[in-house]
């Protein structure tokens, strides 16, 4: 399944990349499940990014390695982190984080997520769950790169 959310912001991707930080991370999540971070390496190849979930019942690991990253000739700043350890019940994670040229200047932030479950059902049943957590970050990304 894939979600994308595009979010307009006033500074450069240059200056959106480099604020990719453990802090706008903490700040992205949302208020559940809890989530405390374990490693945060940064976003560029090879790094790797360890968090726990606290649903309140059961406490889940998620492990994500940052697989690629860099600038494409258009001016577009990207990362991607893909799933290693992943809670249930997904079994399958990449995330592409684009950060555009705005037409107008600024940044576009692109959050293009693909996700699998075990289930086409139980996949199109997470959907509306997986697009409010990252709609969520759209007032966080204009704040924090305004």
């Amino acid at each position: 399944m894939h979600v994308t959310l595009r979010t307009a912001v006033a500074q450069s991707p240059a200056q959106v990349m480099a604020g990719f930080t453990r802090a706008l991370f903490v700040a992205l999540a949302p208020p559940f499940p809890k989530l405390r971070v374990l490693r945060f390496d940064g976003c560029e190849t090879g790094d790797q990014v360890e968090i726990e979930l606290n649903t309140l019942v059961k406490r889940l690991k998620w492990t994500s390695l940052i697989t690629d990253h860099g600038q494409w000739p258009d001016g577009t700043h990207f990362f991607i982190d893909e799933g290693q350890v992943l809670p249930p019940p997904l079994r399958y994670w990449r995330h592409r984080h684009l950060i555009e040229p705005g037409p107008h200047g600024g940044s576009v932030i692109v959050d293009a997520l693909e996700y699998r479950t075990a289930s086409p059902l139980l996949d199109a049943v997470l959907y509306p769950a997986m697009w409010a957590q990252f709609a969520w970050r759209k007032p966080i990304y204009r704040r924090w790169f305004k």
